[in-house]
């Protein structure tokens, strides 16, 4: 059976993601939820949602949809029911990933350059609150796509595959809904992170000179910051994971502006020779590699988790030698 190039690449491409985007999310909230880190209990409950949905991704979108789609292509998976759930719980897993680094991004923006308002608003339970949020609200509006597909075909009574239906093009509603869902999960987000992130750089760039100058006339310039120190460290994961995340999904939001504008249907079918699909599938792929950074961002910069993550994989190994001698 002759394999293309770019379908090859698929099939390698997605199971190595999956090797090392599962054990990676986990080995992350394992990390962070023992709060030994140094982090704020809220900018914690961030990065764990975040890792949690990560996993997700990797369970759902990349395990059971596109690695089961590539192996096993006529699955229990198949049946359209299941098929819809799954596509529903795809769209409603990236949509919560997507707003909790939104969630992220304000919060160490309030925490940088509202000192006022951190107080109230950087704290566990607002955390919570707005983790619990984003999760509600994104299961909501992705809910209504379990109902936009109909069997592909019925065999015996058992409807396989899933098939947009008409409607879904031609209803006012549908369509109206559609760019709703797909404006607030890719356009706005990205919006509000370049946003955020403009502002927190201004910030800094106008306190760091008038904190230099105020330092230079009292202490001279020779003197650490040890305030200037923490807020470093902070403002460097801020834009790394953000910064990840820009460069990791502007392919797949310029798929997305281009299948509107040129009006190309997002459902073309598996052609790997296709440039459209190409690029769709290309804007895909990062988009869920976006989805297994964060833990090698983490280990980069934050020297606590470097420690606890090497003394995770230090006490496994130093069982085993107790068990050898």
């Amino acid at each position: 059976m002759h394999v293309s190039p770019t379908g090859l690449v698929f099939a390698i491409y997605y199971p190595v993601l999956a090797a090392i985007g599962v054990p990676a999310n986990l080995a992350v909230i394992v990390i962070l939820s023992r709060g030994r880190c140094g982090l704020s209990r809220g900018i914690t409950y961030y990065m764990v949602s975040m890792a949690v949905t990560d996993l997700l991704v990797m369970i759902s979108a990349v395990i059971l949809n596109r690695i089961a789609g590539i192996y096993f292509p006529v699955s229990f998976l198949s049946i359209t029911p299941v098929c819809s759930l799954q596509i529903a719980l795809n769209f409603a897993i990236a949509d919560s990933s997507v707003w909790f680094t939104v969630a992220f991004t304000f919060d160490r923006f309030m925490a940088i350059c509202c000192q006022k308002l951190k107080i109230q608003y950087c704290t566990e339970k607002t955390a919570a609150w707005v983790i619990g949020i984003v999760s509600t609200m994104s299961c909501l509006k992705c809910a209504f796509l379990y109902f936009i597909y109909e069997p592909f075909y019925i065999t015996n009574n058992i409807p396989w595959f899933c098939s947009i239906k008409s409607i879904f093009y031609t209803s006012p509603v549908w369509i109206a809904y559609d760019w709703i869902r797909s404006i607030s999960t890719s356009c706005f987000p990205f919006i509000l992170i370049l946003l955020f992130n403009a502002l927190t750089v201004r910030h800094i760039l106008v306190a760091s000179r008038a904190r230099r100058r105020l330092r230079a006339h009292s202490n001279g310039e020779t003197q650490s910051d040890p305030e200037m120190e923490s807020r470093r460290k902070s403002i460097i994961l801020l834009f790394c994971i953000s910064g990840s995340f820009i460069l990791l999904y502007l392919p797949f939001l310029v798929n997305f502006l281009y299948i509107r504008i040129a009006k190309f249907s997002y459902f073309s079918g598996s052609n790997f020779n296709e440039s459209n699909f190409i690029m769709q599938e290309s804007g895909y792929m990062l988009q869920l590699l976006s989805s297994c950074v964060n833990p090698f961002i983490y280990a980069g910069t934050q020297k606590k988790f470097r420690e606890e993550l090497k003394n995770g994989v230090k006490y496994p190994l130093s069982l085993i030698v107790k068990l050898f001698k």
